[in-house]
C-alpha cells in the first residue's frame, strides 16, 4: 500500500520539484498539494493523507499553527517539516506541536524519502543539525556533571534507544532485537520514565547530550 502524502509549500517550483522527486519512489503517492497553511489544514482533513510534508513559513497560516491544527483534528497524520530554517523559534515549537520529523532543505531526496517511510512506520526523522539542537537543549535542562551513567537504563533499553534514535519503528526494532513490538513499547515507556521525557525525540536528544549516541546514527 502506498504512503499518501500532502505537500504544503508556497513556492510552486519547489513544490513541483519535491513532487517529481517523491513520485520516483514506488511506495509514495502525492495525494494533494497546498500553497498556504489554511489550504494545508483543509486538505489534510479532506484527503486524510498519511504524511504531510510541511514548510515553516507559509502564507495565511504558518507551519507551526498548521501543524498544530492538523494533528489536533487528525492525530494519526504524521507531519514532517522541510525547511530552510533551523532557528530555535521554529524547531522547538514545531516539535512541541507534534511534528514527527524536521529536515533541512539541504537534505538529499533520498533522505526525505527515508524520513517519510520512517515516520509512517512510527519512527522519527531529524536532520543532524536539528538533533544537535535538541541535545543542547536537553543538556541545558539536565546538566551532565554528576549524572549517573545511562540514568539506570539496562543494556536492552540502550539497544532500543539507539535503534529508536535511527528513526526505526517498533516493528523494525523488534526484528533487530528478536523481541515483539509490544515489548519494544514497554522498553520505550520505561526509557521515557527513567529519563523524564515524553517522546522519542526528547529521549534521543537526552542520549546525544550525554554522549551515549552520536549524531552519525542519523546518517545511516
Amino acid at each position: 500500500m502506498s504512503i499518501r502524502i500532502l505537500l504544503a509549500e508556497d513556492h510552486k517550483i519547489v513544490r513541483e520539484g519535491t513532487r517529481q522527486l517523491l513520485e520516483q519512489a514506488p511506495d509514495l503517492e502525492i495525494a494533494g498539494e497546498a500553497a498556504d497553511g489554511l489550504e494545508a489544514v483543509r486538505l489534510a482533513s479532506d484527503l486524510n493523507p498519511d504524511v504531510v510534508v510541511m514548510d515553516v513559513r507559509l502564507p495565511g497560516l504558518n507551519g507551526i499553527d498548521a501543524t498544530r491544527a492538523i494533528i489536533k483534528k487528525s492525530p494519526w497524520v504524521r507531519v514532517i517539516i522541510l525547511s530552510a530554517y533551523e532557528d530555535d523559534r521554529y524547531v522547538f515549537p514545531l516539535l512541541q506541536a507534534g511534528a514527527k520529523g524536521y529536515l533541512l532543505k539541504t537534505s538529499s531526496g533520498q533522505e526525505l524519502i527515508s524520513a517519510i517511510r520512517a515516520v509512517q512506520a512510527g519512527g522519527t526523522a531529524l536532520s543532524p543539525a536539528i538533533a544537535g539542537k535538541l541535545a543542547a537543549e536537553q543538556a541545558r535542562h539536565h546538566p551532565i556533571p554528576g549524572v549517573p551513567p545511562q540514568e539506570g537504563l539496562t543494556e536492552r533499553e540502550m539497544d532500543v534507544l539507539r535503534a529508536a534514535a535511527m528513526g526505526k519503528s517498533n516493528k523494525s526494532i523488534g526484528e533487530m532485537l528478536s523481541i515483539s513490538p509490544q515489548t519494544v513499547s514497554v522498553h520505550l515507556r520505561n526509557i521515557f520514565e527513567k529519563l523524564g521525557v515524553s517522546s522519542r525525540s526528547e529521549a534521543t536528544a537526552f542520549a546525544i547530550s550525554r554522549g551515549w549516541i552520536t549524531l552519525e546514527a542519523y546518517d545511516e
